[in-house]
């Protein structure tokens, strides 16, 4: 090969890597949502034995855990919760009109916050005196929120409607505890609307988020 030719593909070898190398880079940060194990296995949960099926949460309120996600929605005052129903019956059992609360350990009570709720308080961030380094920027949408952020958001949270026998189903709510400091610290959730494969509604579940 003559040495011309061998520099030329000595170039387009490094240009190749360099671009695998960002690819791979990217990729890796792509939200990918937490596997879920069988609900009794989380630390925070409810069974129901007779029922034979139990509803796990699992709070993302450290730093760590939220790293999950490319928004650091902590900074932004809320409390991604993961929640994990287990089926360990013979019949399916319908969550269609499941209801989720979370409840502070003043008993103030709290429902999921919606899509646009986390958009909009990402587009209008709270006055933060600690500013990291700003990331690469993306392109935004609908009020200065990246379509990366809201298919992450979108595709993280809950959607099932019914549960079959002998399988988990899970995904995040997402809670505004913006004004509440340690909002763990005493709080439970309550699950209500879980249906038999009859249409009768199950006993409440009543998860402590400190177990």
């Amino acid at each position: 090969m003559q040495p011309e030719m061998k520099m030329s593909y000595f170039r387009a070898l490094v240009v190749f890597c360099v671009v695998a190398a960002a690819s791979l880079s990217l990729f890796a940060k792509d939200f990918v949502k937490p596997v879920a194990r069988p609900a009794k296995t989380y630390r925070a949960h409810d069974e129901h034995p007779s029922e034979k099926v139990t509803i796990g949460a699992d709070p993302y309120d450290t730093a760590e855990k939220a790293k999950i996600f490319s928004v650091n929605l902590n900074e932004h005052g809320f409390l991604p919760i993961f929640i994990v129903i287990t089926n360990d019956g013979d019949q399916p059992i319908s969550i269609a009109n499941m209801d989720v609360t979370f409840t502070t350990a003043n008993r103030s009570k709290i429902t999921p916050s919606s899509s646009e709720d986390i958009f909009r308080r990402i587009s209008n961030p709270r006055a933060n005196t600690n500013q990291l380094p700003l990331p690469i920027p993306q392109k935004k949408v609908k009020g200065g929120v990246s379509q990366k952020e809201r298919d992450e958001i979108e595709s993280s949270q809950f959607a099932a409607r019914a549960v079959e026998p002998h399988t988990t189903q899970s995904g995040f709510f997402f809670f505004d505890v913006g004004d509440i400091p340690n909002p763990s610290s005493g709080a439970h959730i309550y699950v209500t609307g879980v249906n038999d494969a009859k249409g009768t509604e199950l006993m409440y579940f009543e998860i402590a988020v400190e177990n």
